[in-house]
């Protein structure tokens, strides 16, 4: 495999490549990301067993992105039949759920090996927040380990990343795709920290523009309605820049200016 080396500045060219998919076929991608959104909130209400769900599937509805962006790139249309059609390729989706295994297994691992250590804490944090009607004290206790898995899932996404397409697309083998992923997304760990203050700037942009209607006076509830489909449009946005994110390091088009390539 060949990994382009690029510069800081692709992180941004990733967003603005996302908004110029999205654009092209705007409504395809805007219920795509309200069908994720929707299974997400699904999950996260419905645990232990809704986040693992959600884990497992994750490799599967990445690549169903990737490919959706692939055909909206070569101004296909897409039709609801072309949004499983990556899955019924043979042997596809038994990859991505054993991929959708290991990720959901790299997660719990680097959960318990991050708060288990600190239960006593947690456990002391808690009792003192039901005295105190007050979750400064959990959140305190949490602070240490919920760092600790911050930095554990940062590497667990960093595997991850490309680790799909690297699989499906080129058939891979799953030690080898995390590995190339792994070491793709060190390589560019400057374009991918512009890439994630962009859209941390985005979404909190639009939390910030909710807050000054409510200040203005709009009520709570209008304004989060109305900030909705504007979250779910960005959401599209991200997702559609997962393409250009890959294709610009691993080929699929020309690299940038400043890129230089490498093999994995």
């Amino acid at each position: 495999m060949q990994a382009a080396s690029l510069p800081a500045t692709a992180g941004w060219h990733w967003v603005l490549d996302g908004f110029r998919l999205f654009r092209k076929q705007p409504l395809a991608m805007f219920t795509w990301a309200m069908a994720i959104s929707l299974l997400l909130s699904i999950a996260l209400n419905t645990p232990p067993f809704g986040p693992l769900i959600a884990l497992l599937l994750m490799p599967t509805i990445t690549l169903m992105t990737l490919s959706a962006c692939k055909h909206v790139e070569a101004d296909r249309v897409m039709l609801p039949s072309m949004w499983i059609k990556p899955l019924k390729q043979p042997g596809v989706f038994k990859r991505m759920f054993l991929m959708g295994i290991a990720y959901a297994s790299a997660a719990l691992i680097a959960g318990l090996a991050s708060f288990l250590p600190f239960t006593r804490d947690l456990v002391e944090g808690l009792r003192a927040a039901s005295v105190t009607d007050s979750l400064v004290p959990f959140l305190e206790a949490a602070r240490v380990p919920l760092a600790i898995f911050a930095v554990l899932y940062l590497i667990i996404a960093a595997l991850f990343w490309h680790a799909p397409a690297l699989k499906a697309w080129h058939g891979t083998k799953m030690v080898q795709a995390l590995f190339f992923s792994g070491i793709a997304c060190w390589r560019n760990k400057w374009a991918f920290l512009v890439y994630g203050f962009a859209w941390l700037a985005v979404f909190m942009g639009l939390d910030l523009i909710t807050g000054v209607l409510v200040f203005a006076g709009v009520p709570l509830t209008f304004a989060s309605t109305l900030k909705m489909p504007f979250t779910i449009a960005a959401a599209g946005v991200m997702y559609c820049s997962f393409y250009p994110a890959y294709t610009s390091v691993f080929g699929g088009g020309e690299y940038p200016r400043g890129a230089t390539e490498q093999p994995v």
